[in-house]
């Protein structure tokens, strides 16, 4: 089992990657004077498919782009620090789904951008953190609703007919089903009581070798009591 600073490492790791990615997609863009709009998801056409996998990639501009940037950072790192078993799984799952049902449902125009993802992964978190009465993961998403406010919520409604709404709400779907899914899976941070702190895994270990060499002495001493009173009875006849 991974340590924290081993889980907050991997987050880390993971996010800086995929937004490294995000950011070299968008200078070889500009580098060359390219428009990568007609990768986005274009529903319900063959061609526009290819965006289920390439949309989330691409963003109409650098400003965009910052603004989906810290809040991948946060919520990637908070996937793997508090669901270090499923984060892949979940992101992945994620990544996939909002696309394939955006080009399913969403209106006829190209969709574009990381948005998806960010509704899906920041409702995960929150939504497995009522199931699991986790005040952790609470805490993180209210911080980002806190922190982007109103535009996070109002994202999921068909205000500004510029953004892609659909990607945003089917996105939040998404997490939510991901969170129901895997709503039995523990979270990788055990919370700890204050008062009566669990011991860690090596104490733990010591704790119960401690418990069995007693129990061996005691046995011990049961036996060697025994052992005494048989000889004090079969003496006693002999008298």
């Amino acid at each position: 089992m991974l340590t924290e600073g081993q889980r907050f490492r991997k987050g880390i790791w993971f996010s800086m990657t995929f937004i490294l990615l995000l950011w070299s997609v968008e200078a070889f863009e500009h580098a060359l004077a390219l428009d990568f709009r007609e990768l986005g998801i274009l529903p319900r056409t063959l061609r526009g498919s290819i965006g289920i996998i390439t949309a989330p990639l691409v963003h109409g501009d650098v400003f965009h782009l910052l603004s989906n940037t810290f809040p991948l950072i946060i919520l990637g790192i908070g996937m793997f620090y508090f669901y270090n078993k499923i984060a892949l799984d979940v992101i992945l799952v994620i990544y996939f789904m909002t696309g394939f049902w955006v080009w399913v449902v969403a209106r006829e125009a190209y969709h574009i951008g990381a948005s998806g993802i960010v509704y899906g992964l920041l409702s995960f978190i929150f939504f497995s953190g009522v199931l699991r009465k986790d005040a952790r993961t609470l805490a993180v998403s209210l911080v980002l609703l806190f922190v982007y406010g109103g535009n996070m919520i109002y994202g999921v409604f068909p205000i500004n007919s510029g953004i892609s709404w659909e990607s945003h709400l089917l996105g939040a779907i998404t997490g939510l089903g991901c969170a129901l899914f895997y709503r039995r899976v523990k979270s990788s941070v055990v919370e700890k009581d204050p008062f009566f702190p669990m011991p860690e895994e090596e104490e733990v270990a010591d704790v119960e070798s401690q418990r069995y060499q007693y129990t061996l002495r005691e046995s011990s001493s049961k036996k060697e009591k025994n052992a005494g009173y048989e000889y004090k009875v079969n003496k006693d006849d002999l008298v």
